[in-house]
Formats: structure tokens, sequence, C-alpha cells
């Protein structure tokens, strides 16, 4: 079903949204990489002119929430270097496999990220996307293929099956065309794309596949997960990535600056958590240690792991109820699936699997239709 409204809202850096707490900005990070730097600079920004926290989204970026001087927050994050293209800013919506190049037997699409993200900032006609069209890179592990990219690509060795909406559309390509191929396509969805926001919700997303030719068996997904790895992980180099899960994806920017004080690459996963790559052992056992009382979760059992929410009150005023707070007060709960607290039926967030727990005002209720995309 295509959105009926016209103007596009997706906040940016530049373009900034007026919630209930104040104004909201969003910064890109194609794959979810940044660096200490650019984190220490974020971190600083919401300090001094937000709430004092950067939230993680679901798509692997970063925002700050009660900003009082926009203008500064947008200068800060341009002298980061986290503002590459002002034109382009709020689409550069690139998920990708976020442990890539360091574990797994996958090829490294980390080079694809950059040269994908390059492409979009030097199309001229892709600055009118919308803001929440996604591509998406899955190196083969099936991490990311999941997340249902509007045009997306699923790594298979030395070449690449192209995705509609998260759906195998049976074209294969080479992995030197899948950068000019997500381009294309995302070029024929804004030729056809009428009122849609999202390649799903074309009447014929197929139409987008004119002249490319169909070689495999089509229809296949892949499973939406609703966690990024966590704990001590091993890379192929004998170094170490420390994986860290945020609850609720609330960073406090002091922690943060921790983070960033360990000056290795970081990446931010569409699953809310950090990971801290490229450490020798003995840095890594001593920033686990710092980082642990710091109420970042190492821990794959917890049962953080398993609890998400929306922004709810006081910094959405369309909420029912502080769903963070009752997300956080529930998290104990026995429970046997993922659960998602919104604060109303739109439902922002959500995973996509287990249960939608919709706030009603005196409770929460399960949700049964499937939330917005």
């Amino acid at each position: 079903m295509a959105r009926t409204r016209d103007q596009d809202a997706c906040p940016g850096a530049l373009q900034v949204h007026r919630a209930a707490d104040g104004a909201l900005a969003r910064m890109r990070l194609p794959g979810g990489m940044i660096t200490a730097r650019q984190l220490e600079a974020l971190a600083h920004a919401a300090t001094e002119w937000g709430n004092g926290t950067l939230e993680l989204t679901s798509r692997g970026n970063l925002q700050i929430r009660g900003i009082s001087n926009t203008a500064a927050v947008a200068d800060a994050v341009a002298a980061a270097g986290l503002l590459p293209s002002p034109t382009h800013e709020r689409v550069r919506n690139i998920v990708a496999s976020p442990l890539s190049g360091r574990t797994g037997a996958t090829p490294d699409v980390r080079g694809l990220v950059t040269a994908l993200d390059d492409a979009i900032r030097a199309d001229t006609a892709l600055a009118d996307l919308p803001g929440r069209f996604l591509f998406g890179i899955d190196d083969g592990r099936g991490d990311i293929s999941g997340l249902r990219a509007d045009a997306g690509a699923h790594v298979d060795g030395d070449r690449a099956a192209l995705l509609l909406a998260g759906r195998d559309t049976g074209v294969r390509i080479g992995l030197a065309d899948v950068v000019p191929t997500l381009i294309a396509v995302a070029r024929r969805f804004l030729e056809r794309r009428g009122k849609a926001w999202r390649v799903g919700e074309l009447d014929d997303p197929a139409s987008l596949l004119d002249g490319w030719d169909v070689t495999a068996p089509p229809g296949a997904t892949w499973p939406k997960a609703t966690r990024g790895p966590v704990g001590w992980i091993e890379q192929h180099d004998g170094r170490i990535t420390l994986g860290a899960a945020v609850p609720l994806g609330v960073l406090p920017a002091r922690t943060a600056e921790f983070l960033a004080a360990i000056d290795a690459p970081i990446v931010v996963t569409p699953w809310r958590s950090v990971l801290v790559c490229d450490l020798d052992e003995g840095v890594a056992d001593t920033a686990l240690r710092v980082l642990a009382p710091m109420n970042l979760i190492f821990d794959e059992n917890s049962p953080w792991l398993a609890v998400s929410a929306c922004t709810g009150l006081p910094g959405c005023d369309k909420s029912a109820a502080d769903v963070r707070a009752d997300a956080a007060a529930a998290v104990h709960e026995p429970a046997d699936q993922h659960r998602h607290f919104v604060g109303c039926e739109r439902a922002c967030g959500s995973p996509g699997v287990g249960q939608v727990l919709v706030a009603t005002g005196d409770g929460y209720r399960p949700r049964e239709a499937p939330p917005l995309g």
C-alpha cells in the first residue's frame, strides 16, 4: 500500500524532526561504520546540545534527541566527516553484514559498501530517493537479507543474488556489477514510484527488473534476525571484536566516549548493538572490564537481547505510555519470544518478528497487524 503523505519527513542532520522532546537529528552510517573520533564528536554534540544520549536505530544509524541548537549539531556532524553530501545525506541508507571481512567463511563486502555510498552521492537524481529507501549488502551469512532492504545483494562466492524488498529475484550478477546494479534499481524506482516510498509498495516490483535475465529460481527469502553478535568474538587475523548490545538502543554519551577512547574501528549494527573491532587480546580484555559495568551487554544469553521499544513518552506525543520504562521493568519476566513495546499502532522500530505489544493507556495488548514498512 502506497503512502499518501507527499512530504518526506524522514530526519537527517540538516532536516531535523521536531519531536515532543525537541529536535531530533539522524546521522547515516553506511554499513554502520564509524571511526572512534567520529563517535567522540557525536557524543560531545549530544552532551553539549542534546539530551546526553545517542540512539541506535534499526538501520545501524545514530541519532541525537532533544537538540537545543540544530545548527551547532549540523556543524559538528559535518566537521566529523559524517556529512559528505548535504544533498544526499538522508538517502545514504546502507545496511551490510557487520562482521564482514573479520569472521565467517564469506567474502568481505566492506569495499562494496564504500563504493555504493560513493555512487549514491555521485548520482544527482538519487538525492530524490525517499529517506526510508534502504540498500542492503549481505556477505552470504544471511544476517542482512532478512531486513528486507528495497534493493539488496546477497553474495554467494563470486556472484550475488539481486533482491527486491528482501526477496530473491532470480537475477544473478558478478560482484563487480553489484554497485551499478543497485544504483540502476534505485533510479528505476524513482522513475516509477508514484507515491510509493518503498519497493514493496509498488504495484509491480518486478517491473524494476526489465532487461535483466532471471537465471535462478526466484522467491527465496531469509529470516529476520532480532539480535546481533555480542561478546568476545575472535577474528580471522587473531585479533578480537567486542560486541556490546545497548539496552533499548539508548547509549549514554559518556559511555560512547569510553568506546571512542579505545581508538578502534566501530560498527553500529541494525540490532542496536556496537562492535569494537581489531583489538589486540590485552586491549580487548581491559576494554571489556571497563565497559561491562557501564550497562553494555556482552552476554549472548541476556534477557535484554529479547526486548526492544519505540521512543514512547516523553519523546513522542503520539505514545500512550513511557514504553522504554515499561520494557525495562518487564525485561526479566519470562518470555518465549522477542517482545517489542510500542506506544501506538504505528509500531515504530518493530523488528518484524516476535511479539509487538501496543500501549493502551491501561497496559498493553498484542498487535496483530504487521508493522508499517
